[in-house]
């Protein structure tokens, strides 16, 4: 269980992680997902670009320009958004996709779609 107090320390929610659920004899269990922490989905698109990286030993970091600094090609940053995407259970429009240029920038934007749900 997961409380939110206001500033005078009262309950104004209460939520559940898992919630059972039955429903004419059936009993199913949800399963809420929380929001993935940021280092969570930094470390992901650091692991998927990995293969990418440049020789000369630079490390990914949120700075790092997709593009410029990695040897990827667009085909392979679709192939790596749509992993994303599922993994986060979000989906990028292709604009915003167009616009995404650093890691920092790939992360804010699953950070902000996945706060949304």
């Amino acid at each position: 269980m997961s409380d939110i107090q206001n500033q005078n320390g009262e309950l104004l929610l209460r939520t559940a992680q898992n919630m059972i659920v039955e429903n004419d004899d059936v009993a199913d269990t949800l399963v809420l997902r929380r929001p993935p922490a940021r280092a969570e989905v930094m470390a992901e698109i650091c692991r998927q670009l990995e293969p990418f990286q440049a020789d000369d030993g630079r490390a990914i970091t949120g700075a790092t320009v997709i593009s410029k600094d990695l040897s990827i090609d667009s085909l392979a940053v679709m192939d790596m958004v749509m992993d994303l995407e599922d993994q986060f259970d979000v989906s990028i429009p292709m604009n915003v996709v167009a616009e995404i240029q650093t890691v920092d920038e790939l992360a804010d934007t699953i950070l902000a779609l996945s706060a949304r749900r």
